[in-house]
């Protein structure tokens, strides 16, 4: 016999029905049988009693019609279908977070939050000189800004725990949209009286022969770093691996090696060091930075002037 599809009206029922059930406390207790992998330490977590926990996520799966999880012996295992409903649950839960700190914030008289994501190199080069003439016209406004390698940067704007990002165009942006934001240009950072500071440029195969100072594992510009090597067919002899510019010149200082950074951020830090930047001559020493939005015409409104204004001046320089 075959099934009656359902109108569209009933369609529309169904999912209203769905979302009325469906309530923040219910998803709350969802993501943290999720996290925990037990239902028993998530009601602890929780301070809710296991039967109570238990009914809600029965009741759940009943509105939804599917199984969201697997019981097995050694605990309790998403269901492909339970997997998509943790990825929405963590958003719509920060949703709700980020409600309540922009109302707080608009009983403190704070008139707009945005929400930014943007990568080290960014950071250190040149929202420092970006920021205050966006601040200087609209002071009421607040920035929750965070570093992060450019990877996080696309992954974090995608699941919405910031509206605006900045990461390095090598990355892959996937579904986002991007703008071009800034160029910079790599350089080998080394002693003054370093073997190599004669040289006007060099490639980077030149500098596979001395130890490297190196940043974060995670970091855009070790991993091309690092790729570049394999290519060459050589290794890269890491000393040490450190989380920004600051500390590789002050690695490079010290002697442990030669480092890799770009030539703005070598300007900002490296003042009484006795350090030499060299060019690059390798093609992928000159990289590009982005803007990247999950939706820009979806913005709220101060992140639109935000993103608007960071395009402007990307466009003048």
């Amino acid at each position: 016999m075959k099934q009656r599809r359902n109108s569209p009206a009933e369609t529309r029922s169904c999912k209203s029905e769905i979302a009325r059930r469906m309530d923040l406390t219910t998803l709350r207790l969802f993501v943290a049988i999720c996290d925990e992998g037990n239902l028993t330490r998530a009601s602890q977590r929780e301070a809710i009693a296991p039967s109570a926990v238990s009914k809600r996520l029965h009741d759940l799966e009943e509105v939804l019609d599917v199984a969201l999880f697997e019981r097995q012996s050694t605990g309790m295992a998403l269901t492909p279908a339970g997997q998509s409903l943790l990825h929405h649950a963590r958003i719509a839960l920060l949703n709700v977070e980020k409600i309540a700190v922009d109302m707080a914030e608009h009983a403190g008289g704070i008139r707009g939050h945005v929400r930014m994501l943007a990568n080290l190199s960014s950071i250190v080069e040149f929202l420092p000189e970006d920021l205050p003439g966006f601040f200087r016209s609209n002071g009421m406004v607040r920035l929750d800004l965070q570093e992060r390698p450019s990877a996080e940067v696309v992954r974090g704007v995608e699941e919405g725990v910031a509206e605006i990002g900045i990461c390095s165009a090598d990355v892959s942006t996937r579904g986002l949209t991007r703008f071009s934001y800034r160029r910079d240009r790599l350089v080998i950072v080394v002693q003054s009286d370093h073997p190599l500071v004669n040289a006007k440029e060099v490639s980077f195969a030149d500098t596979l022969d001395y130890d490297h100072v190196g940043l974060f594992a995670t970091s855009s510009i070790y991993l091309r770093s690092q790729y570049t090597a394999q290519q060459i067919g050589k290794s890269m002899r890491l000393r040490v691996h450190v989380p920004g510019f600051d500390a590789v010149c002050r690695m490079v200082q010290a002697g442990m090696g030669v480092g890799l950074i770009p030539d703005r951020a070598f300007e900002v830090l490296s003042n009484g060091m006795n350090l030499a930047a060299l060019d690059l001559k390798d093609d992928w020493a000159d990289r590009e930075l982005v803007l990247v939005a999950r939706d820009p015409a979806g913005l709220s409104a101060t992140s639109q002037l935000m993103l608007d204004h960071l395009r402007k001046l990307s466009a003048s320089s």
